[in-house]
């Protein structure tokens, strides 16, 4: 479960409720951390937004313009 969310730098970095680390994931230097859940993670990544599960694999893309 995800607990929390930070990016720093290129990367955003995902913690459970223990604080260690579940993933790390790049997200460019335009990137851009848009908010989680208890189970996903969503990145802006230029006019898109990728949803991220807490081991880091990709589970979806929306166009955001």
């Amino acid at each position: 479960m995800i607990a929390s969310a930070v990016q720093k730098g290129s990367y955003v970095y995902l913690y459970d409720e223990r604080g260690s680390q579940l993933c790390s994931i790049y997200c460019d230097n335009d990137g851009s951390l848009q908010g989680y859940t208890a189970s996903t993670v969503s990145i802006r990544k230029g006019s898109y937004v990728y949803v991220y599960d807490e081991r880091g694999s990709q589970k979806s893309s929306i166009y955001a313009g």
